[in-house]
């Protein structure tokens, strides 16, 4: 994306914003509450914007999956009903959608008489693409009809750029934890179920599989769990 340099206030303001964020993920927080965070720092990242949200295509269905205003989220409803809209753009074209009311009348009349109605003059929407169940746009909105400048559409590509992968390597780490705890968890259940087989074998002189059978049998009998069934054996045994 090409055009005049980035003022350095501006890239300031971009710098302190993605560090706000970076404390927000290193934070651990719900999804939801990164994704808030996501459009509160691209509201002081951008100058210009007033309100931001972010709107997630699921199934070919939109909703807004954030935002720092209410305002916000009735632009962006009026938008999904209508079927058209710069943040449904945005997130169909994967391009950069930037302009000012008096442009968006000549494409959304409907749509622009909306969101003048709330105040609002100006749209500025990007793609936001994470991964397969996370893409849509970052929407801006402002209340002026200034219709953003140039350097707006950069600092937002640059934000949405650095914000889609801070997205996937904080849910790639989370699902690699994820599966790291199941598969402890995994190994444990394996664990005292081997326990408590290798105990059957030797006190009943039965095979593996015949113990495996007990044990299954008990656990079907009691309705509990087999690793809840082999622990609770295992215990009793210890303890007698």
């Amino acid at each position: 994306m090409s055009g005049e340099p980035i003022p350095p206030e501006h890239l300031d303001e971009l710098t302190a914003a993605m560090a706000g964020l970076t404390d927000v993920l290193e934070s651990e927080p719900a999804e939801a509450e990164i994704l808030e965070a996501v459009c509160a720092e691209a509201v002081r990242a951008v100058p210009g914007a007033d309100m931001a949200s972010i709107t997630a295509i699921r199934d070919g269905e939109a909703e807004t999956a954030a935002s720092t205003d209410e305002r916000a989220v009735e632009i962006d409803r009026f938008q999904y009903a209508a079927g058209e809209g710069p943040c449904l753009r945005a997130a169909a074209t994967g391009e950069i959608v930037r302009l000012p009311t008096a442009a968006a009348d000549l494409v959304w009349p409907s749509f622009t008489a909306h969101a003048r109605g709330l105040g609002v003059g100006s749209y500025l929407a990007a793609p936001l693409r994470v991964d397969e169940t996370l893409s849509g746009a970052l929407n801006l909105f402002g209340y002026g009809d200034h219709g953003f400048a140039e350097t707006d559409s950069r600092l937002l590509h640059l934000y949405t750029t650095i914000v889609s992968f801070g997205l996937r390597t904080t849910r790639r780490y989370r699902q690699a934890r994820r599966q790291a705890t199941e598969l402890e968890a995994a190994m444990r259940t394996r664990a005292v179920i081997e326990q408590a087989k290798g105990i059957l074998m030797a006190v009943h002189r039965v095979s593996a599989e015949d113990a495996m059978k007990r044990l299954i049998a008990e656990s079907q009998r009691t309705n509990v769990k087999l690793r809840d069934v082999a622990a609770r054996f295992v215990e009793d045994l210890s303890a007698g």
